[in-house]
């Protein structure tokens, strides 16, 4: 059976090179689920099962927060959160909640090095805000410190972004905003100590400037909890002049629909 694989391989392969590349990794790496390994039909895909967990946000939801309501309140409609606590972004979109499989994802690809999830996961970003992203100038990844990228050697965000940014055509803007501010991990921290861990840490440089003035921006983060992170880089992006500026990304806490 082996052998007839690699024969069929090959016979492939004198018409087209990629044709071997792809056939030989398909052989010793066949599809498997991104979440519990189980075969699939292709790769950086999700088996029936665990696609069928994966909590997506769907509408109805507040078009400011993307928060899911538990019933439809007709078009248009924001929460009491977004009334009482405007956010500096104009608005946040999110593929799934952070629980179950998303977070296990997230996690995957922040900690455990499985950059090749990324794909995936920005295709289902893609999705999630394909309106904003239709009217977008660019993607900005929220930036990690140049301490931590060497301690991690990847930024999560911007792997996101990277691939977003080539299924959509939207140009990909990595050196638009910089982390200067070595700052705590957010991870354990009250919303009050996450808010001032991060404050002035993100700036536009002078020479970034005009790609910033003027344009709708799609902020990429991995995941969104308090919000206090995509904040203060939204703050420093409207300091530079965006004119608009969508929070996209991969997971969103909320405990439930409201």
């Amino acid at each position: 059976m082996l052998a007839h694989i690699v024969q069929k391989t090959l016979a492939v392969s004198r018409e087209s090179p990629r044709a071997l590349a792809v056939g030989l990794f398909a052989l010793f790496y066949p599809p498997s689920c991104a979440h519990c390994h189980a075969r699939t039909a292709r790769h950086a895909a999700l088996c029936p099962p665990c696609w069928s967990r994966l909590p997506f946000i769907e509408r109805p939801f507040c078009e400011v927060f993307g928060t899911p309501f538990a019933h439809d309140p007709g078009d248009g409609m924001v929460s009491g959160e977004a009334i009482a606590h405007p956010p500096v972004f104009d608005r946040l979109r999110s593929v799934a909640l952070h629980d179950g499989i998303a977070r296990d994802l997230v996690h995957d690809l922040k900690y455990r090095d499985r950059g090749d999830l990324a794909p995936m996961m920005a295709g289902w970003m893609a999705r999630a805000a394909a309106g904003e992203l239709a009217l977008a100038d660019g993607i900005v990844p929220v930036p990690l410190h140049r301490t931590r990228i060497f301690r991690r050697m990847f930024n999560q965000s911007a792997e996101l972004g990277r691939h977003l940014a080539a299924l959509t055509d939207v140009a990909f803007l990595p050196q638009v905003l910089v982390r200067r501010k070595r700052t705590e991990q957010q991870v354990g921290l009250t919303a009050n100590a996450r808010a001032l861990n991060v404050r002035g840490a993100f700036v536009v440089p002078k020479e970034m400037q005009d790609r910033v003035f003027g344009r709708r921006l799609i902020l990429i983060d991995d995941v969104y909890t308090t919000g206090a992170t995509v904040s203060a880089a939204t703050t420093a992006l409207k300091k530079a002049g965006a004119a608009d500026v969508t929070v996209l990304t991969f997971a969103r806490a909320v405990s439930g629909p409201i």
